[in-house]
C-alpha cells in the first residue's frame, strides 16, 4: 500500500482514538456531566465497539487499536455519566 495512505491512517488513527480525552479528563476533574448526553455516549460507544469488530474482520490492527483507545476514554465518560444520573 502507498505509504501516504498508511501515514493518513495512523493520523486519522490518532486524531480519533484522543479525541476524547480532553472531555474525559475535564469530566474526571470537575465531576460535571450536566451537559453531556447519555444518549450520544451510549450510541458513540457501540458504534465504535462496531468499528472494533470490523477491524478484526479484515485484521487491520490499526482500526483495532485506534478504536480500543478512543473506546477507553469514551467509557470513563460513559460510566460516569451514569453514575451521575443515579446519584
Amino acid at each position: 500500500m502507498n505509504i501516504f495512505f498508511e501515514v493518513l491512517g495512523y493520523v486519522a488513527g490518532i486524531c480519533t482514538a484522543i479525541a476524547f480525552l480532553p472531555q474525559a479528563l475535564q469530566t474526571i476533574k470537575y465531576k460535571n456531566v450536566s451537559g453531556l448526553s447519555l444518549t450520544s455516549y451510549i450510541i458513540y460507544c457501540l458504534g465504535v465497539v462496531s468499528w472494533i469488530l470490523y477491524g478484526c474482520y479484515l485484521h487491520s490492527l490499526q482500526m483495532m487499536v485506534f478504536n480500543a483507545i478512543s473506546l477507553f476514554f469514551s467509557v470513563i465518560v460513559l460510566v460516569l455519566i451514569i453514575k451521575h444520573r443515579l446519584k
